[in-house]
């Protein structure tokens, strides 16, 4: 899962991040996702002839649409998932590991058709609590004649609520180490030497690379098996009471930003 804040973010080498006793990373941050500017690549879902396709979803996903799991490959958060429709504007999805539930996914599409609610619940982060997640989508196109009204293209428009465990992260500088921790579980010690550093704690995740772009500014790029997914650059505030971050998602070809506030 990769939620508004759940970055790593270290120093690439001995750089003004260390010429201070005190990082100006070091401390607890909050996302805030009313600052969220949010991908504009839409999911495209399509529900038809008892038949559920996620295009967008990477790798794809086409499974039987019956309620029952469905085996699933090439996702390191999930290994099943069910998807059924509850009624003429409601499907529910749920994905599983090892028989465990680690996401559901409810979608209400509105009378007119035009825009869709989505309450999720995450529990990929496998040491850490579930991370609720309710968001408002807007339909880009129709799906195909005869489909289920989830059926087409919807582009995310509104967080209009994450549960706070989704939005915290804990920096600090020991040394020529940076030491990243979360309320999911997740975790990494940095060294300043640019090397890959572990990520514990995201099953996405296997590793993560930073480097220092100034004193206040650091870009990260999380890999999974060696291959960047994910860059975000990651500034501080000349005040040092606010953090703005962009990010690059290479999975899915999307980008975004938002800010946080110091606690």
């Amino acid at each position: 899962m990769r939620g508004m804040i759940l970055f790593a973010a270290s120093a690439w080498m001995l750089s003004p991040l260390v010429a201070h006793a005190d990082s100006p990373l070091d401390g607890t941050w909050k996302a805030d996702p009313s600052t969220a500017e949010l991908p504009s690549k839409p999911d495209v879902l399509l529900l038809k002839d008892g038949m559920f396709r996620c295009d967008s979803c990477v790798p794809p996903v086409v499974i039987k649409a019956d309620g029952q799991d469905q085996r699933v490959t090439g996702h390191p958060y999930f290994d099943t998932k069910s998807v059924k429709a509850i009624d003429d504007r409601t499907i529910q999805e749920i994905d599983k590991k090892a028989g465990k539930v680690v996401d559901s996914k409810r979608w209400v599409v509105s009378p007119d058709g035009k825009t869709a609610s989505c309450d999720e619940t995450d529990s990929t982060a496998p040491n850490g609590p579930p991370v609720l997640v309710k968001s408002t989508y807007e339909r880009v196109l129709r799906g195909a004649p005869g489909g289920h009204v989830i059926s087409g293209s919807w582009r995310i428009t509104k967080l209009n609520n994450v549960s706070e465990a989704g939005l915290l992260v804990t920096y600090k500088l020991d040394g020529t180490v940076l030491k990243m921790t979360n309320p999911l579980g997740q975790s990494y010690a940095a060294t300043l030497d640019g090397g890959d550093a572990p990520f514990v704690g995201d099953p996405g995740i296997t590793s993560v690379v930073v480097k220092s772009i100034n004193k206040s500014t650091i870009e990260e790029s999380d890999k999974r098996d060696g291959k960047i997914i994910w860059i975000g650059r990651i500034a501080v505030s000349a005040d040092g009471k606010s953090m703005s971050v962009m990010w690059i998602d290479n999975l899915h070809g999307t980008t975004g930003a938002y800010g946080a506030k110091k606690q």
